[in-house]
Parts: C-alpha cells; structure tokens; sequence
C-alpha cells in the first residue's frame, strides 16, 4: 500500500462532498489535504467529475511542484495550493493542512465585484473577526508570467502586507493572519479556504458561500446595511475561539 494512502483517501473525501455542499457545478472546485512531515500533498486530478473520483486518483505533489505519486495531472490550481502551504505553513506557523477552491456563485459575486464581505452579523463572526479579505485582479504580468503560482502569491501578499478596505476592523492595510483568517476571495476569480485538514478547509469553503449569501441578501433588503458592532462580534468569536470558549461540547473538536 502506498505510504500516502491515507492522505489521498482524506483529500477524496472532501472532494466529493464539494457537489453534495453545492459549491460546484461539473468539475469547478478542489480540496487539498497537506502531510507536513512527509512535505507532500494530495490534490483532485483536473477535470475527474466529481461521481468519477476514487481515493487512489488523487495525485500527491511535493512543495516544488512535482508530482510524486498519481498518473493523472493534477488540478490546473495546484501552484496556488502550493505556494498558500508553503507559505503560511513555513513562514507564519499557521497549520494549514486543508485548501479548498471553488467557483461558489455567490462568493464569485463578490470576486467579481472585487469586494470583501462585509461582516453583517453573527454567523460570520462564529468564524472570523473580519471581512472576508478580496484581493485586486492579478496584473497582466502576473497572468502572463505564472496565473495560478502568482494567484498564490497574491493572496499571500494580501496576508502579509494587508490591502486597504479588506479588513474590517484590523485597519486598512494591517496585516491579516491566516490562523485567524481562514478564507480568502481573488478578485475576478474566486474564493479560497483553509483548515487543520482537508475536511476543515472544505467546511470553511461552505461557511464563506454561505456568508457571501447572506451578505448579498442583506444588501438586497438594507442597502445602508451597517458592520455588526465590534462588541457582538467579539462576543459571538470568543465563545467559540476564545480562552473560555462555551460553544459546543467538552472535549469535542
């Protein structure tokens, strides 16, 4: 048996609950699931259906780019998986081991606006402190140089060096991290989450869909909709995140 079985098994098993959580149509979605001591992970091959998929397909890549094990090529978005692992695992201890992108409609929406998602209430504070970060187009050198490697350094660069408007209550332009921040959109393009495993990336996948929903409705009904007050917010984060967290059972995950 392969050394990388389980790993493959975990990242198909997010994969085919992409379609099942209606985050994509056809084949427009992948999860990854990371091994960080062995320093590989496994990824959905390109265009499988999801109904088509099996564990053993999934084709496992090293942290430069090169395929290790699978005899399909890898999803065409495996360079930005690589560089968010790379980079958020190396350099900010931030332990990603999960990455799901999707085409979701209504977090594309908010891609295509090239707008963050407001923080409007509490289902979006359970998860995270701030707008759900969007990142400006890629620049024609960037799509002409490597599309999906510099769409990972984009992110990155978001993360690092903050973009002014896209975290609410962090400042314009104050650093975001990636711990905290679980999700991501790209201007143009699409969302991208992460987790503690694939399953965890895939579930933060649902969560920015969902919230990106709510948040075009609330526009729709209020369009003078105003940031939930930075006090609920606090509250609704820290009794699920925080030191003295309540939300849930004792020793559950």
């Amino acid at each position: 048996m392969s050394k990388y079985a389980s790993l493959k098994e975990e990242a198909w098993a997010a994969n085919v609950e992409i379609p099942l959580r209606g985050l994509a149509l056809y084949t427009w979605g992948n999860v990854s699931a990371f091994d960080p001591a062995l320093a590989v992970f496994a990824i959905k091959p390109s265009g499988v259906p999801y109904p088509d998929l099996k564990a053993e397909d999934m084709v496992v890549v090293d942290l430069e780019g090169k395929v290790v094990e699978g005899k399909l090529n890898p999803s065409s978005d495996t360079p930005t998986h690589m560089v968010l692992y790379r980079d958020f695992n190396t350099k900010d201890k931030t332990p990603v081991r999960g990455i799901i992108h999707t085409h979701s409609t209504y977090a594309v929406a908010w891609s295509q606006a090239c707008k963050s998602v407001p923080l409007f209430g509490t289902t979006h504070a359970d998860h995270i402190q701030t707008a759900v970060p969007c990142t400006p187009y890629l620049s024609r050198e960037a799509v002409e140089k490597d599309y999906e490697l510099e769409t990972g350094n984009l992110i990155v660069e978001m993360f690092h060096k903050g973009l002014a408007g896209t975290a609410d209550r962090c400042g314009a332009g104050a650093p975001l991290d990636p711990a905290e921040v679980q999700m991501a959109l790209v201007g143009g393009h699409g969302p991208f989450a992460w987790g503690g495993n694939a399953a965890k990336a895939l579930y933060n996948g649902a969560v920015l869909e969902e919230v990106a929903r709510m948040a075009i409705l609330t526009l729709q009904i209020n369009p003078e909709a105003g940031t939930l007050p930075a006090y609920i917010i606090d509250k609704h984060y820290r009794r699920k995140h925080g030191p003295n967290a309540y939300y849930g059972q004792k020793g559950s995950k």
